[in-house]
């Protein structure tokens, strides 16, 4: 086994252990937040952490009202400002807690007796001991280039910090079923996969299209395959699609599309429809049995009644998906001639 498919099966023991070892700090968070009549939070992150923080961006709108900005880390790291962050908990998301500019801003809110919080995998870290409260990932060293588990631990950590901070239950029992389905989902999905991959052996480029809940997965599973596979991939909101990136698909070119039954999911099946159109290949990811049967390549995921939930299955998918691939083409997913596993940004 690789040391990438590895970490990837690790995910349901990560994760069922995080709302325990985080629960106290879950509620000092959420109790200073009401305290302080915050309204608001300001998350700052790169790469992987950040398109987690895009997943809980969406749930904290959804869930509280709570408006959530995506922080510039570099405009305080590299140009000196001075941000106002008003009414906002400021958190920083980081696997190593060693992002430099990361680091600044919360820093800087500290000086401004804002509430900080860290996320981060390592408690001993720069950003872990500077931020007020540290959330733990508890994944484990992970030691492939391609975030898998801290990835989805970051996403489990946020979606309970909304909860407790928003006082949804709902969250909460749907986040707890989530290991045990994971698991499950574990046991058969990555020989699918590998089945699957096996198609794609001289693939060169593809899309990756998701709208809201799953938006983030298709930034993170463009990312996991660009960076395994040294191709060129490119994820997508459906949304943004129509707006200029629909005229470089061509015929039989390859899109994945994740397909998560709630709010969003005629949008993706309108998409769905304009790629056959065109005449691109499309592989769907959805949790509904319906359009899994209609497609001609599709993999269908377990379905919790809610989108909230369809990150978790679809983005250890996507981590498979680059995987296998990488196995098929006869490269090394868990190293790097150019990578580094902890990229320090300043």
């Amino acid at each position: 086994m690789s040391l990438l498919l590895d970490e990837i099966l690790q995910q349901p023991t990560v994760l069922s252990g995080i709302k325990e070892k985080n629960c106290d700090m879950f509620a000092k968070i959420a109790n200073e937040y009401r305290a302080a009549g915050l309204d608001s939070v300001y998350f700052v992150a790169r790469g992987t952490s950040d398109h987690a923080c895009i997943y809980a961006q969406y749930l904290f709108a959804i869930c509280g009202g709570i408006p959530c900005t995506l922080g510039t880390p570099s405009a305080v790291s590299k140009y000196g400002a001075s941000i106002k962050f008003s009414n906002s908990a400021v958190i920083g998301v980081s696997q190593s807690g060693k992002a430099e500019d990361v680091l600044t801003v919360i820093r800087q809110a500290n000086e401004q007796g804002k509430l900080t919080v860290a996320i981060t995998n390592d408690p001993s870290s720069p950003l872990a001991k500077e931020a007020k409260y540290h959330l733990y990932c508890h994944a484990g060293e992970e030691k492939s280039i391609a975030a898998t588990k801290t990835f989805t631990s970051q996403m489990y950590i946020l979606a309970h910090l909304c909860a407790e901070i928003t006082g949804n239950e709902q969250v909460i029992e749907l986040m707890d079923k989530i290991p045990d389905e994971l698991g499950k989902m574990l046991s058969y999905m990555p020989e699918k996969i590998s089945s699957l991959a096996e198609r794609y052996r001289f693939l060169d480029s593809a899309f990756v299209l998701g709208r809201g809940m799953t938006y983030p997965i298709a930034l993170e599973g463009a990312l996991k395959v660009l960076e395994t596979n040294r191709i060129r991939m490119k994820g997508n909101a459906i949304s943004d699609f129509y707006h200029g990136p629909l005229a470089q698909v061509e015929e039989n070119a390859l899109v994945i599309v994740l397909a998560a039954k709630g709010p969003v999911f005629d949008d993706s099946m309108a998409m769905i429809e304009r790629l056959h159109q065109i005449g691109a290949e499309v592989l769907v990811i959805t949790d509904d049995d319906s359009l899994a049967g209609s497609e001609q390549f599709a993999v269908k995921v377990p379905s919790l009644g809610s989108d909230f939930a369809a990150p978790f299955f679809m983005a250890p998918v996507m981590q498979l998906f680059a995987c296998s691939l990488a196995d098929v083409k006869g490269l090394d997913p868990n190293n790097s001639k150019v990578l580094k596993k902890v990229t320090i940004t300043k």
